[in-house]
């Protein structure tokens, strides 16, 4: 069953100098403030589109990785992936890293290499952005 998931940005005045707010709507958890210096110079407690698609990959990721270890018979005690895009003004996103550190007992290093590769090349939000270049640091704790 497919699913649609809504998200609503308000925008006034220009790129420069103008500001708005990206509502989740969907789940309802919140309204927040975007503007250009968010996105191009420091955050100073707003957001932007980069962030937002840097949670999503990052959750995205977490669990593909996640449902790729449980199938081969390795369920992940733990997974914790950080997404780091860049974005360069003028160019715009010049590519995504993805860290990801998880505990999972009973997998061989080469295992849960082949796994990360698979769900980096596979979960959804990475397969919507192509275009990008994606990379993966994979850390297998003890």
């Amino acid at each position: 069953m497919a699913t649609t998931r809504t998200a609503t940005t308000q925008w006034k005045g220009p790129l420069i100098g103008g500001a708005g707010t990206v509502s989740l709507d969907t789940s309802g958890v919140g309204t927040y403030e975007v503007s250009w210096p968010s996105r191009a110079e420091a955050a100073n407690g707003k957001t932007s589109p980069e962030e937002l698609i840097a949670a999503a990959h990052s959750s995205c990721y977490s669990m593909a990785l996640s449902h790729g270890l449980a199938g081969a018979g390795t369920p992940p005690e733990s997974v914790e992936t950080k997404a780091n895009v860049t974005f360069q003004p003028g160019e715009g996103i010049t590519g995504i890293v993805l860290s990801v550190k998880a505990r999972v007992p009973g997998i061989t290093a080469e295992a849960f290499e082949a796994a990360a590769q698979d769900a980096k090349a596979n979960c959804p939000v990475s397969k919507a952005l192509t275009g990008t270049t994606i990379t993966l640091e994979a850390e297998l704790l003890a």
